[in-house]
C-alpha cells in the first residue's frame, strides 16, 4: 500500500505540473498565432486559455503516464495495481478539468484588442523564396483591409484600393519558425485529441469515459515497453514512440473517411462511435494478456532452474 500511495502522489504531482507547464506555453502560442492574422478576428483571453488548457490536458494525460510507467518499471511494482491506481487517477483528472472547463466557457470574458505590428508598407509572405507571392499593406496591420500592392514572381505588380468587399486570404505575419516537422505533427494530433475528448464530453458522461477510458486502458498496457531492455533511458525512448504511435492512430481512426469506412463495413450492427473504443479495447487486452504470459513463462522457468 505505502508503493501504491507513493506512485498515486508521483502520478498527481506529474500529471499536475505537466498541465500547468504546457497550459502556460500553448497559451504563449496561440497568442502568437492570433497576432499573426490579418484581419484579426475577435478573440477572447478565456476563449484561447480554455483552448490552450484542453491541448495541455491531453499532453499531460500521455506525458504523465509514461513517466509513471517508468518509475514503475523501475521499481518492480505489482503491474495490475498500477494498471487501476493509473486509471482511476487519470480519468479523475481528465474528467474533472474538463467539466471544470467546459463550465469556464459560460463566463463573460473580456475581448483582445489588436496591436498594430508593423508600419506602413508592410511585406506579407510566407517565407523569402524567390517564387513566394508577396503582398505589400500600403497603410500597414492598422487597414489590413485597405490599399495593398501584391507581387507576384514573373509578373507586374497589382494594386487594390480597397479588399473590404473581397473575400481575401493574407499571409501571416512572418515570425521565425524552426520547429521540427515532426514536433509540429505531434502538436496537431494532441489537439486532435483534446477536440475528441472534448466532444465526447459534450455529448454525455457515458460516451466520454467510454472513449477515454478505453483510451486510458489502452496506454496503461504498455507497461512491459518500459522493461524491454536492462537499460531505463532506451526503454523511456522506445515507450515514447509507442505513445506517440497510438496517439497518430487515434487520429488516423477518428478521420471523417475511416469513420465512413467503419459504417459502410459494420452498417447498423454497432454504432460507429463504439468502433475506435473497442479496438482500443480489444488492442489493451491482447497487450495486457501477452504482458502475464510473459511473467508466467519466466516465473516457470526461474523455477525450472532450481
Amino acid at each position: 500500500m505505502r508503493n501504491l500511495a507513493r506512485l498515486a502522489l508521483f502520478f498527481s504531482l506529474s500529471f499536475v505540473i505537466i498541465f500547468l507547464a504546457a497550459t502556460g506555453f500553448r497559451y504563449l502560442s496561440l497568442i502568437v498565432d492570433w497576432a499573426r492574422v490579418l484581419p484579426q478576428k475577435p478573440e477572447t483571453y478565456l476563449t484561447i486559455l480554455i483552448t490552450a488548457a484542453y491541448w495541455a490536458l491531453s499532453l499531460a494525460t500521455y506525458l504523465s503516464i509514461v513517466i509513471t510507467l517508468s518509475s514503475a518499471a523501475k521499481k518492480n511494482y505489482f503491474a495490475p495495481m498500477i494498471v487501476i491506481c493509473m486509471m482511476i487517477l487519470t480519468l479523475g483528472f481528465n474528467y474533472g478539468i474538463s467539466s471544470a472547463l467546459y463550465h469556464w466557457g459560460y463566463v463573460p470574458p473580456a475581448y483582445m484588442e489588436g496591436r498594430q505590428m508593423g508600419e506602413d508598407g508592410l511585406i506579407l509572405s510566407n517565407s523569402l523564396n524567390r517564387n513566394e507571392t508577396a503582398v505589400i499593406l500600403l497603410k500597414g496591420s492598422a487597414q489590413p483591409l485597405g490599399p495593398r500592392v501584391t507581387a507576384m514572381p514573373d509578373r507586374p505588380l497589382f494594386y487594390q484600393e480597397s479588399t473590404a468587399n473581397a473575400q481575401v486570404s493574407f499571409p501571416p505575419i512572418p515570425f521565425t519558425d524552426n520547429s521540427p516537422w515532426f514536433m509540429k505533427s505531434v502538436a496537431i494530433d494532441l489537439r486532435l485529441n483534446a477536440e475528441q475528448l472534448q466532444k465526447r464530453f459534450n455529448e454525455g458522461v457515458i460516451p466520454y469515459f467510454i472513449y477515454a477510458g478505453s483510451l486510458v486502458f489502452l496506454l496503461c498496457s504498455l507497461g512491459f515497453i518500459f522493461k524491454f531492455s536492462v537499460w531505463p533511458l532506451a526503454n523511456l525512448f522506445l515507450g515514447i514512440l509507442a505513445f506517440i504511435g497510438i496517439l497518430t492512430s487515434e487520429s488516423f481512426f477518428n478521420t471523417p473517411e475511416m469513420q465512413e469506412l467503419f459504417r459502410t463495413f459494420l452498417k447498423d450492427m454497432l454504432p460507429s462511435q463504439l468502433v475506435v473504443p473497442l479496438i482500443f479495447t480489444g488492442f489493451g487486452i491482447m497487450v495486457h494478456l501477452y504482458s502475464v504470459l510473459v511473467y508466467v513463462a519466466r516465473r516457470r522457468g526461474k523455477n525450472d532452474q532450481f
